[in-house]
């Protein structure tokens, strides 16, 4: 009797893990593609996009031209994210899958330290040599790195906050996958220095062991978003 029910509490906590896993995501699309259409039905809104006729859908709802091309990184970070998710691509609506393209200044481009709430990032180097890592979460807050080469893959779990930066004296150009049609991202220098409207400089002063004179100055500053 005791060996059956500690099955049943071993099966009960492996279906529960799961569970978690499948909500972790996006949800599962419930036929063969939902094309996006900018359409909000009198001010209701859904979890995603609304979808056009699937008879109406053609190859271009499903097609995106460009990421040859390498970006502009003349920016205060060193760099540039090329985003090609459920905005440019329509047809990525429901499919739980996204892309990007990431250009880095020669020495020092930086991805600057940021979370995407809603997806786990699978990056692979096509040119140059990044440092790259992600801190694990509270209570351990472990950094974990690795100094990437063309070729090499790197994972980022969802939600934890990670970084790519360039060391190598040539550009570098990366690829990363994503496990959802709008990722989202939040950089944590912006969000806490640059929300609109600012933080209260007491709680960041307080945060973050601070003189109010640096939380003032750095709220101040212009925080560049590369995406």
């Amino acid at each position: 009797m005791m060996k059956r029910l500690q099955l049943f509490v071993a099966a009960f906590a492996i279906l529960a893990s799961s569970s978690l896993l499948a909500s972790a995501s996006d949800p599962s699309p419930l036929q063969d593609f939902c094309v996006a259409i900018n359409d909000t039905k009198n001010g209701v809104f859904v979890n995603g996009k609304f979808c056009k006729d699937p008879k109406l859908a053609n190859a271009e709802d499903f097609f995106y031209s460009g990421l040859n091309i390498p970006r502009n990184t003349s920016n205060p970070v060193g760099s540039t994210v090329t985003p090609v998710n459920v905005a440019q691509i329509l047809g990525l609506n429901t499919l739980g899958i996204s892309i990007v393209r990431i250009d880095y200044a020669p020495y020092g481009g930086l991805n600057p330290p940021h979370t995407h709430p809603r997806a786990t990032e699978i990056l692979v180097v096509l040119e140059g040599t990044l440092y790259v890592g992600f801190v694990t979460s509270n209570t351990d807050n472990r950094l974990i790195t690795k100094v990437l080469n063309p070729g090499d893959v790197f994972v980022f779990p969802v939600g934890l906050i990670h970084f790519q930066f360039n060391i190598g004296n040539t550009k570098a150009v990366a690829f990363a996958g994503l496990s959802s049609q709008n990722p989202g991202v939040i950089t944590i220098a912006n969000a806490v220095f640059g929300s609109n409207p600012p933080i209260n400089p007491d709680v960041l002063t307080k945060a973050f062991q601070l003189d109010k004179n640096i939380v003032t100055y750095l709220q101040s500053k212009f925080w560049w978003d590369n995406n």
